[in-house]
């Protein structure tokens, strides 16, 4: 068996990283799937009637080889790719789709799923789930369908896999190349000598000594843009930022768009649902896009209101009116008049290691008892990931937390969770080891890393993600981790985010860099008295790609449109359909560079972190309530949110907690929608 199969012999089986290539993965990849479908043809072959034992337990047991393969090569291809990662992915993608089919519409292991399912009520809780899930899943994959269709959909899925990977491979190339080169550091002017440094370092990377390169982020929005105070550069990376995929030539991504969304209509209808955002949003929380559209369409028109509302103070403040690559800038020099607020000016209280150490870490350690110590004798991934060991107060391994913190060349942008191993009790998986991914330009050797205001904040957000992965108790794999609905996964990162401003929390990490004093209290009361400042805008923004995203995925495959010409077009119809078309307020993803949607978990889900936010704010109306940081309180959220993974309904869970649904209005009153 290839050892990329097979269980690693570090501690909490972190990967041997330097023990394998590249050229590793598709032989281990072969066999993977060679040795699961090898598996899976002897739960078929069983003569014995169906039982959760000789079906069930087997399945879940199938994949993990398989599994332990494609971790480890995602993060290759997301974290640090390279042209010879990239042409793997090109040509496996179609071949694990074909994989993935071969399983799910395979028809006597449905029909071996569909008896233990009648069979189900005789199951303990976590086992009967397992098997409603195993059927909603292989029903809505197609296992119902007659040999004809399912053929079809096997060549669609193909097709499919194939585009998703090329269009995420096609936009970070694009992304690169669009990294703004800055030959004058006089244009720089108002970037912190941390940034500075940084984009000289980047430009150093490629060669271009003497010059500074601005590398660009997912989003629309550059970070940069609220400093920088050349208005020309700010148009220039703006632009830069909002290209990306639709200049025409080898990087534009606008065709694969439009085969990526023929396709996934295709499937959908073939699957008997009208579109795709139908066949997604039925497996979620949400259940309908109409659901989605109702709540997302109560909350567009309040938020475009605010928003104009804000553009008519940043144009005062500017003297003229603000463009979309001014809005930054001039939100930042209100909220300092305003406010008395400057969020740049917080850098130096946002010292990494500080943020980290006596932050995010000190909240967990309050809240979960849990203790993380850095092991220097464990090598991650590439030589800037940090390898944490985690346990719980009385010294039982919790498992592994890598950090990947620094933006390179060869990362997607952007900030997430995932893991290489997960708890699972069938597995023997006692531990978990999981990791973060952010995008942080790296200052020069030497230099302190401070971190702006949202980048402290995106770390919070992605480590409450890596508390779910590390937390979560499970029997089967399905459920282990963060295996929970795609409109339900963001709620305990976005709780987690609440912990950076909390007071104690806050007075922990917030310390000046240079001169230790702490940050100032009155500029932290500042803070919170602004904190619907500027929502209009950043409620507008997410609206805007939710809906967009939504909009696309609503198509039938004979209406989406079939030249490269009509995608912004299209774009700008939906968003004016729904009052979100404010020049000054571009969308927070414009669809040749949406990558949530158009290559990731997130095509006809964008909606989900609005969603999980009710949720969120309903959570942390009731911490705050509630006493905050204690480890009761953070007992009891472990013990119905993040301990659980996917081993039950998660709302029906959250439903047990807190006695009732989750209302709107504390989402309303934080983005100031009231």
């Amino acid at each position: 068996m290839h050892p990329l199969l097979n269980a690693s012999d570090l501690p909490y089986q972190l990967p041997r990283f330097a023990d394998f290539t590249d050229d590793d993965f598709a032989p281990a990849l072969d066999e993977g799937m060679a040795a699961q479908l090898a598996a899976v043809a002897a739960i078929t072959a069983d003569p014995a009637p169906a039982t959760f034992d000789n079906t069930l337990v087997p399945l879940e047991r199938s994949g993990e080889p398989l599994a332990r393969v494609l971790r480890l090569f995602g993060n290759k291809a997301s974290a640090d790719t390279n042209p010879t990662i990239d042409e793997l992915r090109a040509s496996y993608a179609p071949k694990l789709a074909a994989h993935t089919d071969a399983i799910a519409l395979d028809p006597v292991l449905y029909e071996r799923l569909l008896a233990v399912h009648e069979q189900r009520e005789a199951l303990d809780p976590e086992a009967r789930y397992l098997v409603e899930r195993y059927v909603v899943e292989f029903t809505l994959a197609g296992a119902a369908l007659g040999e004809d269709d399912k053929a079809r959909l096997r060549k669609l899925n193909e097709q499919l896999s194939a585009q998703e990977a090329a269009f995420e491979i096609t936009l970070q190339s694009d992304t690169n190349d669009l990294a703004l080169v800055i030959d004058d550091e006089a244009d720089l002017a108002g970037l912190t000598p941390g940034e500075v440094s940084a984009a000289a370092a980047a430009a150093a990377s490629r060669g271009l000594e003497g010059k500074w390169l601005l590398t660009l982020v997912l989003p629309t929005a550059h970070p940069h843009l609220a400093a920088l105070t050349d208005r020309d550069v700010r148009r220039r990376l703006s632009e830069a930022q909002r290209s990306r995929g639709s200049r025409g030539g080898a990087h534009d991504t606008r065709q694969t768009v439009l085969d990526v969304l023929r396709l996934r209509a295709e499937k959908a209808q073939l699957l008997g649902f009208a579109n795709h955002a139908e066949l997604v949003t039925t497996d979620n929380t949400a259940g309908t896009p109409a659901a989605v559209r109702e709540m997302l369409g109560r909350l567009a028109p309040p938020a475009a209101r605010n928003a104009r509302q804000e553009q008519e103070a940043l144009s005062a403040k500017a003297g003229f009116p603000v463009e979309a690559h001014d809005w930054p800038f001039y939100a930042e020099q209100v909220r300092a008049a305003d406010y008395s607020v400057d969020l740049a000016a917080l850098r130096p209280w946002f010292e990494a290691e500080r943020v980290l150490q006596d932050g995010v870490f000190f909240a967990a350690n309050k809240l979960y008892g849990l203790t993380f110590a850095e092991r220097s004798d464990l090598a991650g991934y590439h030589p800037e990931v940090r390898v944490f060991e985690v346990k719980e107060e009385d010294g039982t391994p919790v498992g592994l937390y890598l950090l990947d913190l620094y933006t390179r060349d060869s990362k997607r942008g952007g900030a997430w969770m995932s893991s290489f191993v997960n708890r699972s009790d069938l597995l023997g998986n006692e531990t978990a080891v999981v990791f973060n991914n952010l995008n942080v330009p790296k200052p020069a050797p030497g230099e302190a890393t401070l971190l702006t205001y949202d980048e402290t904040r995106t770390l919070f957000h992605e480590f409450g993600h890596a508390l779910h992965g590390l937390l979560a108790r499970a029997t089967y794999p399905r459920f282990a981790g963060t295996a929970v609905f795609r409109d339900f996964v963001e709620y305990p990162s976005q709780v987690n985010e609440m912990w950076m401003l909390w007071p104690e929390v806050l007075a922990n990490y917030a310390v000046h860099h240079e001169t230790g004093e702490p940050i100032p209290a009155e500029v932290v009361e500042r803070i919170e008295a602004s904190s619907t400042f500027n929502e209009g805008f950043g409620t507008s923004e997410y609206l805007a790609a939710a809906l967009l995203d939504l909009a696309w995925h609503e198509l039938g495959p004979d209406q989406v449109p079939t030249s490269i010409d009509d995608v912004l077009r299209f774009e700008a119809e939906a968003l004016a359909a729904v009052g979100l078309d404010n020049s000054a307020v571009p969308t927070r993803y414009s669809t040749p560079y949406f990558a949530h949607s158009m290559s990731s978990g997130y095509a006809s889900a964008y909606y989900s972190y609005i969603w999980s936010e009710v949720l969120d704010a309903d959570t942390v109306a009731w911490f705050k309530a509630s006493g905050g940081l204690t480890r009761t309180n953070g007992d009891l959220y472990r013990t119905y949110v993040i301990g659980i993974g996917g081993t039950k309904d998660p709302l029906a869970s959250y439903e047990e907690w807190r006695g009732r649904p989750a209302p709107i209005d504390p989402l309303l009153e934080r983005r100031g929608l009231v």
